[in-house]
């Protein structure tokens, strides 16, 4: 059997080191496939130094802050790695901020920001890898946090 070839993209992004089986999440982050007409690539289950991981890669894309801080909460190991004319002109690794505003539901459905008064939600991160988050209004801290991502 012939290994199948995912060929490189001329400007875009690679989000690579993506847990394995998560690609998918990554994708509805990304609100592909509603949101373009580019070539999506997805590569899932890629052997590896470490084991196994998922890649993505999009054309004619670059990542804004919201949509990386969404993808470090589901693959906090996970690179993004910007592509013009075929070459990659930067490269770092995810890292969730101290906080995030508007990114998560909050699973308390009393908590005040899932009312009627116009609050955006807002969380404290208290640990980065894995990531956990905590209310900044109620203290409540969501255990499927995947789920509960805007």
């Amino acid at each position: 059997m012939k290994p199948m070839k995912i060929p490189k993209i001329k400007d875009g992004t690679v989000i690579d080191h993506i847990p394995a089986g998560n690609a998918i999440k990554v994708l509805r982050i990304l609100g592909i496939p509603e949101k373009t007409s580019s070539i999506v690539s997805v590569a899932m289950n890629v052997k590896s130094r470490i084991g196994r991981k998922d890649i993505v890669k999009v054309e004619n894309r670059e990542l804004a802050r919201d949509e990386v801080d969404k993808i470090a909460l589901i693959a906090p190991k996970a690179t993004i790695n910007i592509i013009r004319d075929y070459e990659v002109v930067e490269k770092h690794q995810v890292e969730l901020p101290d906080e995030l505003i508007g990114i998560v539901r909050c699973s308390n459905p009393t908590c005040i920001s899932n009312t009627r008064e116009p609050i955006e939600s807002r969380f404290k991160v208290i640990s980065k890898d894995p990531p956990r988050i905590v209310c900044y209004y109620c203290e409540r801290e969501p255990e499927d946090i995947d789920e509960k991502i805007i």
